[in-house]
Parts: C-alpha cells; sequence; structure tokens
C-alpha cells in the first residue's frame, strides 16, 4: 500500500477546502468493516452557495479561458494524475474494496484517458453552416453554434468513482461547462484527492466543486436546484427515476447511466477457452459490482456442459482476500447492506430451484465477502432477471440463435451485452437484434474514451463518451441573419 501524505475529507467548494453544513458521515474499510474517515457532509445551503459560484465561473473566469487553454488545463491534470496514480489506486481500494493492482492498471488510466481524449476536443466545438430555403424570398445566412448547457451536477458511483467522473468530468470541462460533484458516500476519498489536483492544476475557483454527502440531501439538493441546468448521475435505477422526476420540475437535461443485466451469449462455435474466460470476466470483475456485468450466460446446449464448468473452475479459481495483496482477484463488497442484499439473492435462487454450482456464501473473518458464485438455472428466475450488484452468474441453455436474442432480450435492463463467436455473419446478425446499448463480440465490455457508452429501457437515457459527449453537454443554438 502506498503512503497518502494527506487524507481530505473537507468539501472542495469555492476553491477552498472548508467543512458541511451537514455535519459528518463515517465511511468504512469494506476489507475490515473498520472507520476509515470522517467526511464532510454538504447540506442543502452549501449546494445553493456551490451553484452560485459555479455560475458565476462559467459566466466570468472560465468563460475567460480560451478554448485551446481548457485544453492544456485538462492535459495538465491528466499529467497530475499520472503522477499520483498510486495514491489515487490505494484511496479506491481502500475505499471500495476493488484490488489494488485494478484500480491502478484501469481505474485511473482510464480517467486519464478521458482527460487527455477531451483535451483534444477543447479546441474543435464547432457548429455548422446550414443550406435553407431563405426568408420570405430573401437569402440567409444560417449557422450554428454549440454553446455549453451550463451549471452541471455530476452524480458519481462508488463501483468505480474515478473512472466515472472522468466520463462526466472530462466533456463538461472541454465543453465549457462548470461541475458540481457530489461522490457516492462509500467512495469519496479518492475523488476528494483528485480535487486537490484540480485544485493544482490552475483550473478558476468554481469551475469544478466537490461536495460529499448523503443522497437524499445533497443529490436531491443538486436536482432541485434551479440553476443546475443538467444531472449527470451513474447508479441504481431506482434513484435514477427520482432524480429524473426531481429534474422534470424546472425542466433539467438529464444523462443517467442505470443499472443492467447483461446478457452473454455462447455460441457452438465460439473459442471456448477465450468465451469462458472472458464470461467469467464479465461475472466476477470487480467483485461483480458493475453496470454492465455480464451474470446471464447463455450456452448452446452443445458447449453448455463445458462453460458451466469452466466457469464453476473460474469461481473457485478466484483468490478472494485484502485488496492490497498481490495475490487477490477479488475484494470485498463495499458494505454489509451490499453484502446481505447479494447473500438474499443467492438464498432466492435457490428457493426458487436454481442450481447452486459453487460459491454463495460469506467467508468467516471481518469484512463484506462474498465467495464467486455461479449458479445453473432459467430466464425466469430472480436471479436472472435483477441486477444483483455482486459475483453472481446464471448459466443458460439455448438452441436456436433467435431463442438466444429473444432470452436476451427479456429483461427490463437494456446497458450491455456480449457475443460468443467465430462467425462474423452471426456476430452482426446477433448484435443488430439485441436490444442493449453496448455490444461486445469476443470481448466483455470493452470500453475506450472515443466509444459512446449507455443504455437502453431501465439501464437509462443519454450517452457518455466519445462524440456523444460533446453533444451531451452542450446545447445547439441556431441563429439565421436575413440578407
Amino acid at each position: 500500500m502506498v503512503d497518502v501524505p494527506t487524507l481530505h475529507t473537507d468539501l472542495f467548494l469555492a476553491g477552498a477546502w472548508t467543512g458541511g453544513g451537514a455535519g459528518t458521515f463515517t465511511t468504512l474499510n469494506p476489507a475490515t468493516g473498520e472507520p476509515l474517515a470522517e467526511i464532510a457532509s454538504a447540506s442543502e445551503a452549501d449546494v445553493d452557495t456551490a451553484v452560485k459560484v459555479a455560475g458565476a465561473a462559467l459566466r466570468g473566469a472560465w468563460a475567460a479561458v480560451p478554448p485551446s487553454q481548457k485544453g492544456l488545463l485538462l492535459s495538465k491534470l491528466a499529467d497530475l494524475v499520472e503522477r499520483d496514480a498510486d495514491i489515487l489506486a490505494t484511496l479506491e481500494s481502500l475505499d471500495m474494496g476493488v484490488p489494488v493492482g485494478l484500480a491502478g492498471t484501469l481505474f485511473v488510466p482510464n480517467l486519464v484517458g478521458s482527460l487527455r481524449y477531451y483535451a483534444g476536443w477543447a479546441d474543435k466545438v464547432n457548429g455548422e453552416v446550414v443550406t435553407n430555403d431563405g426568408y420570405f424570398g430573401a437569402p440567409t445566412h444560417a449557422y450554428t453554434r454549440r454553446e455549453p448547457i451550463g451549471v452541471i451536477a455530476a452524480i458519481v458511483p462508488w463501483n468505480a468513482p474515478l473512472m466515472i467522473l472522468g466520463w462526466k468530468l472530462a466533456p463538461a470541462l472541454a465543453t465549457g461547462n462548470t461541475v458540481i460533484v457530489k461522490p457516492a458516500e462509500d467512495a469519496s476519498l479518492s475523488i476528494l484527492h483528485l480535487a486537490t489536483l484540480i485544485e493544482e492544476a490552475g483550473f478558476p475557483a468554481g469551475t469544478v466543486q466537490v461536495l460529499p454527502g448523503l443522497g437524499p440531501v445533497t443529490g436531491e439538493a443538486l436536482a432541485l436546484h434551479p440553476g443546475v441546468r443538467k444531472v449527470s448521475f451513474t447508479g441504481s435505477t431506482e434513484v435514477g427515476r427520482r432524480i429524473l422526476r426531481n429534474s422534470a420540475v424546472n425542466f433539467k437535461r438529464t444523462t443517467l447511466e442505470l443499472g443492467g443485466k447483461s446478457p452473454q451469449i455462447i455460441f457452438d462455435d465460439a473459442d471456448l477457452t477465450s468465451a469462458i474466460r472472458g464470461a467469467a470476466m464479465g461475472i466476477f470483475f470487480n467483485q461483480g459490482e458493475v453496470c454492465a456485468a455480464g451474470t446471464r450466460i447463455f450456452a448452446h446446449r452443445k458447449v453448455y456442459d463445458a462453460v458451466l464448468g469452466g466457469l464453476k473452475g473460474a469461481a473457485e479459481a478466484q483468490v478472494v482476500g485484502d485488496p492490497f495483496d498481490a495475490a487477490t482477484t477479488m475484494g470485498p463488497l463495499v458494505n454489509a447492506k451490499q453484502r446481505e442484499k447479494v447473500l438474499g439473492y443467492v438464498e432466492q435462487g435457490r428457493a426458487q430451484g436454481a442450481t447452486l454450482v459453487t460459491g454463495g456464501s460469506a467467508p468467516d473473518g471481518s469484512g463484506f465477502f462474498v465467495t464467486p458464485t455461479v449458479f445453473a438455472g432459467t430466464n425466469d428466475l430472480t436471479i436472472a432477471r435483477e441486477e444483483i450488484f455482486g459475483p453472481v452468474g446464471t448459466v443458460i441453455p439455448f438452441d436456436q440463435d433467435a431463442e438466444a436474442i429473444a432470452l436476451a432480450n427479456d429483461n427490463d435492463y437494456g446497458l450491455a451485452a456480449t457475443v460468443w463467436t467465430t462467425d462474423l455473419g452471426r456476430a452482426h446478425t446477433v448484435s443488430a437484434a439485441l436490444e442493449a446499448g453496448a455490444v461486445g463480440v469476443n470481448g466483455w465490455s470493452p470500453l475506450a474514451p472515443q466509444l459512446p457508452w449507455g443504455g437502453l429501457k431501465a439501464s437509462g437515457v443519454g450517452r457518455e463518451l466519445g462524440y456523444e459527449g460533446i453533444l451531451a453537454n452542450t446545447e445547439a443554438k441556431t441563429v439565421t441573419i436575413v440578407l
């Protein structure tokens, strides 16, 4: 574990560090269950102050920064994140339980990649000249401008805080918005350290503010505040619905990346070694605490037994333990409530007749651990329909391509899907038929700053990343000059 020089636990408000008007809350170390830190909690009054400061920066100091300089500031922040990569990975691991190696090799580099990608966009956010039929016989010169939306609230989940914040923060800043970040109660520390780097990089005060706090207080105040023009939220479908209702009061724009129950379809022509390894990654990666977790595994009946046996072996090969032990491949769940939720789903699976192939228990000792779990079952089981957000997968047989597609689409969620096949035609045909915002072929959940990300149905509305991230953080203004 890398030593963390200073643990920041205050609000980063108006360019300064200050206590919260709602007191403090305790965050726990999920590997031990012991208190980790007392963190300042933002009140409704703190939110109001932050919105006013962000609005002033939007029209003032941040607006005055030329586009190319905005890009340079994002690049400088990326440099600082790389410098403090070990510290950030350590904080992420301490706070939410991910193995520190995973935080260091994926979550922090993904944040850097998002910052650098959108740094390149900062001086390329252009409108276009629009040919039209004129105005009552007079010719016109018409064009569009892409302008910042305004003050944006970025509400970040606890399962990959830095990575997902990067998806929201980088395009919002590149397009000239100001941002108020609300971290999750269970994982605020890495984002608070990032705030020190934002300060060090030289962003004008008020451009980015970080307000840790409780969802029903801080999050709700941001969603309801009339000065916030957009809410970008990643988290549960239940909370997303509440944010959408609250945002409707004053017609805020929203981007909502919500839950998932992603299918993985393994056809009989798939490279089984790769498919089993990838399917296991989709179930157990980050303790299964992933919106895109591929926990419904549809295996062609010809390869069903091989897939089931392979996933059993993959589950039993996981090393569950201390996130800072180099041998560990799976850490604890984020808190006791999440552990009990996951174990509750395991019991539901058993009660409804699913066959428990392996796992399904909480190891003895401290911390919020659950053993990697594989069921054999059917698509109508609760464990195959609802998001568990833990290391639990269900393997389901199918016989025909059309049956696999129908089973995969028979769910309320539509975030992601994976297709395992060596038939190129089948890959394209099945990908087109799946109801999902992103489909990976022969690879589970490929992510890159250049690729749009978001879901359908109960998995949310809107997109992040790629050029879609530019569109999602700007408004189109039409200007028509009658000549």
